[in-house]
């Protein structure tokens, strides 16, 4: 990519797409091509195929997503499997009309079997059942990630796909209904903290493990991918993460301190756990130049300072966010 490039990031208001736009403009990347939902409903074909007859994007960062935890992809999975599926037909079919140079999709670690070994390697997609709490935001996925590679095949194109795990960072989801586990127990502990309530129900056992990266960390590896790598670098996709992770146990007890609340934690055990553990293999990332660098309990401090300043506002969908269901 120039500076000078037409880059069109999908989803620029979410986690993912905010922060790939943070690292953009600081890379001195000034020609971005942002459309909010009410602007482009990018489920809609004609729409969609429109702005690129016009934009004429060279490189695209296909960071738009229907995204939720377990509540979310449970109570609603024909939107998430509706919403995703069109919005991932309609750009990269797009992007193949109109001559995009680069794109670059990023995917969800959900996609992985339920029960895949640990640490995940990228060649065990398909390997196995997936979780069914999320199956139909994994279908989504996984089909986006075959579309692109099958485009590659026939076209000859150079289309990415990445694979993050667990995502947090600024502009996160807070809704206790449909966010993941990391922002739900921040604003858990947060109001709790702030009430003087003496416990805070957890859910599930708190023994699944998991795998946290800053959106931050993310949004520099996907820009370090479209600067420097192509499709055939990476493979069909590439797994990005951290390389370490964490129960939720103990992750609720991590947030608690980070917070200062110093009640106790119940965990409800009638509530779902999914996928016992997500430890992403990040050594074919590691391998093309690239290793996180924001730790946990640092990350943690950073977005729950912001979420204090705002008193737990901005409690939205995250509807055009790249990212994994829990």
């Amino acid at each position: 990519m120039q500076h000078e490039s037409r880059i069109f990031v999908a989803g620029h208001k979410g986690l993912v797409g905010s922060a790939i736009v943070r690292r953009l403009q600081a890379e001195n990347y000034n020609n971005l091509l942002l459309k909010t939902h009410a602007e482009l409903d990018l489920t809609n074909q004609a729409a969609v195929t429109t702005f690129f007859q016009q934009a004429r994007p060279e490189y695209v960062f296909l960071s738009a997503a229907r995204v939720g935890g377990i509540h979310a992809n449970s109570t609603y999975p024909a939107h998430f499997i509706h919403d995703n599926l069109a919005m991932e037909i309609n750009i990269i079919e797009a992007c193949r009309q109109h001559g995009v140079k680069k794109l670059l999709f990023p995917g969800s670690s959900c996609i992985y079997p339920k029960f895949a070994p640990q640490p995940i390697k990228e060649e065990h997609l398909l390997t196995g059942l997936l979780e069914p709490s999320n199956e139909p935001y994994a279908i989504a996925k996984i089909a986006g990630i075959k579309m692109c590679a099958a485009y590659n095949r026939q076209y000859g194109t150079d289309y990415l796909c990445v694979m993050p795990t667990n995502l947090y960072g600024p502009g996160d989801n807070y809704d206790l209904q449909n966010s993941h586990v990391l922002p739900a127990l921040i604003r858990k502990m947060h109001e709790a903290r702030v009430a003087r309530q003496s416990e805070v129900v957890v859910w599930g056992t708190g023994t699944p493990r998991r795998e946290f990266l800053h959106s931050d960390d993310l949004a520099d590896a996907c820009v370090f991918l479209m600067e420097q790598r192509g499709a055939s670098d990476i493979g069909e996709l590439v797994n990005i993460g951290t390389g370490a992770d964490i129960p939720i146990a103990d992750l609720a007890r991590m947030v608690a301190d980070v917070v200062g609340y110093q009640g106790r934690l119940v965990f409800d055990t009638s509530k779902p756990d999914g996928t016992p553990q997500k430890l992403l293999d990040v050594s074919r990332m590691a391998a093309l130049g690239w290793r996180a660098r924001i730790g946990l309990r640092e990350g943690i401090a950073s977005v729950y300072a912001a979420y204090a300043n705002t008193a737990g506002q901005g409690n939205g969908t995250r509807s055009d966010a790249a990212e994994n269901a829990e």
